[in-house]
């Protein structure tokens, strides 16, 4: 990059992208003509001499609406960051979006838009385990690339998807390891919402506690997603009387549940919580005083102090409000765009199989996430931190622990 090109670019997109240049991520402003459609493009897809076309889906309406909004604004950041940067081999990118609705056939049938109509290079999107599950047959028919941002119960490896959140062991495994050290815990009450995420995460738990922690599950219940009503649940909470109370409830569910265990009185003044699937961006349906003092188990959370997330923070404001908020799988879907460009750049090539190749090498390195440091693994997950942030009433977190960088397994022995 010409040095008057450099200052354009920083002019336009701050210390992020100044960051990322020196890391290494973004190497050089290529032009379309250093890289001939003919020869990046060998299969069909929506690459022309100037743009490149990708595919968001997510649900923009439904009960996941209030989860999955964040993780598309923050693939148009970092999409619209990459095409000020110069694009990705000389062309812009266009985005071709489309609304999943909290429903799992429309995934499906969306996906197939996207990929066998539209020819689209990459999509970014899903965020229940059921909406993955319902597109990854099409992308694997079709030989379409998923970015998918959520933290999810592990059991799966596709050569069509790259998982940016964490699998099992990265998360739940990490949280109930330190909340039986911290806080001593021996009795787990498990509920969740029920679909496959909660139901898989919840069997992985429950052997973890029983032949690991040597504890005791007195108590498992599910609610169908999108259910409100949780007065029986907590009865059974009560009288069990549990050290921890273990919940992966997810969406629009997460505003009623915490806000009847207040009005229940069961608060983080005499009970443990820690939930797998509450983030900055359910807390603001939620409210801070409903879950003020209770845990989440992430790998991000936005009050992270560290250069890359105050220039992220900073930029994702300014892009879509100063109320708006980031939660962990609005972080992991901003990483998307990025790995995708450094397997494409790495590749030379648009082309599924030569993106897929590249990405096994175990060569894709981030040093300026927000998170921090984030490697891919040749397993398609990455290398990332486990951290256990306690809620305050402003809906932020206090980070109270944070792990080494664990190495992905989502096959863990002992565990399937």
């Amino acid at each position: 990059m010409s040095y008057f090109s450099r200052r354009k670019f920083l002019g336009k997109t701050g210390a992020l992208l100044s960051a990322m240049v020196a890391a290494g991520f973004i190497t050089s402003t290529a032009m379309a003509a250093d890289y001939p459609t003919a020869e990046v493009n060998t299969t069909g897809l929506a690459v022309t001499d100037d743009t490149v076309t990708v595919g968001i889906l997510h649900s923009l309406t439904g009960t996941m609406a209030i989860s999955e909004t964040g993780a598309q604004e923050a693939e148009k950041l970092a999409i619209k960051q990459i095409n000020e940067s110069g694009g990705i081999l000389g062309r812009q990118i266009k985005i071709i979006q489309e609304d999943g609705a909290s429903d799992w056939p429309t995934f499906a049938e969306k996906s197939r838009k996207l990929l066998r109509n539209d020819k689209v290079a990459a999509v970014f999107g899903c965020w229940t385990s059921a909406s993955r599950k319902a597109v990854l047959p099409i992308f694997e028919q079709e030989n379409g690339i998923l970015y998918y941002p959520t933290f999810y119960e592990g059991l799966e490896q596709s050569k069509n998807v790259i998982y940016t959140g964490q699998e099992a062991t990265q998360q739940i495994l990490a949280g109930l390891d330190w909340v039986a050290e911290e806080k001593g815990a021996k009795t787990y009450f498990l509920i969740g919402s029920d679909y496959i995420w909660p139901r898989t995460s919840m069997k992985i738990a429950r052997i973890h506690i029983e032949k690991v922690l040597g504890g005791q599950v007195v108590g498992e219940e599910y609610k169908p997603l999108g259910d409100t009503q949780f007065g029986s649940i907590i009865n059974r909470i009560r009288l069990r009387k549990p050290d921890v109370i273990f919940a992966a409830v997810v969406g629009g569910s997460n505003v009623a549940w915490f806000k009847q265990l207040n009005a229940a009185g069961i608060t983080s003044k005499n009970q443990t919580l820690l939930t797998l699937s509450v983030t900055e961006d359910e807390v603001l349906g939620i409210g801070g005083e409903n879950l003020e003092g209770f845990y989440s188990v992430m790998k991000y959370f936005q009050s992270l102090d560290n250069p890359n997330n105050v220039e992220f923070v900073k930029a994702f404001k300014e892009m879509h409000g100063a109320d708006s908020v980031i939660g962990d799988v609005t972080q992991a879907a901003y990483l998307g765009p990025w790995l995708w460009k450094a397997a494409v750049e790495k590749a030379g090539s648009f082309d599924i199989d030569k993106i897929v190749e590249v990405s096994r090498t175990g060569e894709i390195e981030l040093d300026t996430a927000p998170e921090g440091y984030v490697k891919l693994h040749p397993n398609h997950h990455l290398w990332s931190k486990t951290r256990i942030g306690q809620w305050n009433r402003d809906g932020q977190a206090t980070v109270v622990f944070e792990s080494d960088l664990i190495e992905p397994n989502p096959f863990p022995e002992g565990y399937q």
